[in-house]
């Protein structure tokens, strides 16, 4: 795999709230080819699933915490790594899903495409394309004083 010094990857366990735990879980499966690990509460109120080395968590709403269809808004944006993104493209867009962001290479080494899913969290599915420098696109580094 290549390795890109612009982008990490799996550092982050993000907890992704959905009015629905069992239908996203469904839909998450389906759509995107995540695996669940497990679930918890009765009724389901929250998950954990993983799509290669990703993992994330999935939350129940209740007050002060809403999905984005809920919320009227994008509320975040979610990278997960994958090997062949191409293909994982090919599989979502068959499924209907509402692609955001055609597949395309970004000037900062990334293959990518975005997609949003059954309750408005907009995902952006990525391969590190090439090795790229942050200077080389143009980012800069905290100055120290």
């Amino acid at each position: 795999m290549v390795k890109n010094r612009s982008v990490p990857t799996d550092v982050v366990l993000p907890h992704i709230t959905y009015s629905n735990v069992p239908r996203a879980l469904d839909w998450l499966t389906t759509t995107f080819g995540f695996v669940e690990n497990f679930r918890y509460g009765q009724p389901v109120q929250g998950a954990q699933m993983h799509l290669g080395g990703a993992c994330i968590m999935l939350s129940s709403a209740r007050p002060g915490r809403v999905s984005p269809i809920e919320a009227g808004h994008a509320t975040q944006s979610l990278t997960v790594f994958i090997e062949d993104v191409d293909a994982h493209y090919q599989r979502v867009k068959s499924t209907g899903a509402k692609i955001l962001e055609e597949l395309h290479e970004t000037e900062y080494g990334e293959r990518q495409y975005g997609v949003e899913d059954l309750e408005g969290h907009h995902w952006l599915f990525s391969k590190h394309a090439r090795d790229v420098s942050p200077e080389e696109w143009g980012a800069t580094s905290p100055s120290v004083t």
